[in-house]
């Protein structure tokens, strides 16, 4: 029995980057996108979540893969394949940082004043989120945030699979699981914008290569096997979530004709009440927590995440450490997403889409590059891609690419 408790608590200590790729990817892409998909569509959109899952996996696995291979970021590899690569990866994040952080910190904002109360304005709860998850980095750095990640995902799996199981025992009527191609310029749009943050924008691979590094500080035993398995556990986290969400929405929403506020507050109070009618007042507390964690973890990882990926893009570009970078970026996310929210919060809704139709359309983009970097000279040989990994690597470019030319085609 001890020597079982020793190999679950040493599998436990090797978790962490995975989970945090996890808490970032499940937010909007699942709370909002993937219910609404289930909302929308039924349970018709299951081949894009399995396919988009299936052709971003490389891409994404790539990140801390690289990292344990060569004790460094994606971002060092970037450099490596040229300064230009460097400046477009800094400039296309710098464009869509503001509205992803404002995007999920008032969703966050409106489950709070749904779930805690205390005051209903949205841009408050926005600033206290925001300051908590702050303090959490101040005071916890990389650390913490490893392990409050641990408990965060714990109870979101907790709560949502609770949340599906009395959905489906409560369900009376049977659903068509036949698959859908969306029509029209309003639902191809949807589609995209699903893809586009499903599990996560592609970007977010290089946050993992970040966090793996800080990690192997941590843990010398943390190599590429540890974090390849870390990161597959976290991608299954992901699917399952996806598939709950849609579920949920289609057991719930499906037929009901009821649509979605672009307010914070109301949408948090819909989407809620929409469940809790359906499935019992009782599962009012369950829900609220399944849907608080779910964007609490991509809000406070973001908060993180994009801050170290730009203190260190700046780092390699100036070719100076300055260890206060990291805190002066978080300053600037922080000032930057007040603005928004506090000035264009009645156009969050087209913002979210702009940013998520945009992570799709620069897909192709950080699925080439992460490609070009793992086969290539700057990866040792053990750790490039094997002959299945470069077939899905291909695919995976050729899928992403197609979607975008078929996208805009359709405009």
């Amino acid at each position: 029995m001890p020597l079982n408790k020793n190999i679950k608590s040493n599998i436990f200590n090797h978790l962490g980057p995975g989970l945090l790729f996890a808490g970032a990817s499940i937010g909007v892409s699942h709370l909002v996108m993937s219910t609404r998909a289930g909302a929308d569509f039924g349970f018709g959109l299951l081949w894009a979540l399995f396919l988009v899952h299936l052709f971003k996996y490389p891409f994404f696995q790539y990140g801390p893969r690289y990292a344990t291979a060569t004790g460094e970021s994606l971002l060092d590899g970037y450099r490596k394949l040229g300064k230009g690569v460097l400046i477009l990866y800094f400039l296309l994040s710098f464009v869509v940082m503001f509205t992803i952080q404002a995007a999920v910190t008032i969703v966050t904002a409106g489950l709070a004043i749904n779930l805690f109360g205390l005051t209903d304005n949205p841009i408050t709860w926005s600033f206290l989120i925001t300051v908590i998850g702050v303090v959490i980095l101040i005071f916890g750095k990389y650390k913490l945030l490893d392990n409050l990640m641990k408990i965060i995902i714990i109870v979101l799996s907790v709560s949502t699979i609770t949340a599906v199981l009395v959905a489906v025992f409560n369900a009376d009527k049977t659903y068509n699981f036949t698959q859908i191609l969306p029509q029209g310029a309003l639902e191809i749009s949807f589609l995209i914008a699903f893809l586009g943050w499903m599990p996560g924008p592609l970007d977010i691979s290089i946050w993992h290569s970040l966090w793996a590094i800080e990690k192997k500080k941590d843990n010398l035993e943390f190599d590429t096997k540890k974090s390849i398995l870390d990161f597959n556990i976290g991608y299954l986290g992901t699917i399952i979530m996806g598939i709950c969400f849609i579920t949920l929405g289609a057991l719930v929403m499906f037929g009901s004709e009821e649509t979605f506020s672009s307010s914070a507050g109301l949408f948090a109070d819909q989407l809620i009440g929409l469940y809790t009618d359906n499935l019992g007042r009782s599962m009012h507390i369950v829900i609220g927590i399944a849907a608080f964690t779910t964007m609490f973890s991509t809000t406070l990882t973001t908060l993180d995440a994009s801050p170290r990926a730009m203190s260190k893009t700046v780092e390699l570009l100036t070719k100076k450490d300055n260890k206060k970078m990291y805190w002066i970026w978080i300053s600037v996310l922080f000032i930057g997403t007040m603005i928004i929210l506090k000035y264009f919060i009645s156009e969050m809704g087209t913002l979210v889409k702009i940013a998520t139709i945009l992570s799709f359309l620069t897909a192709p983009f950080y699925a080439i590059i992460n490609f070009l970097l793992i086969s290539g000279k700057h990866t040792p040989k053990e750790w490039r891609p094997s002959l299945g990994m470069k077939i899905l690597s291909y695919s995976g470019i050729i899928f992403l690419i197609g979607f975008n030319v078929w996208y805009l085609s359709n405009l």
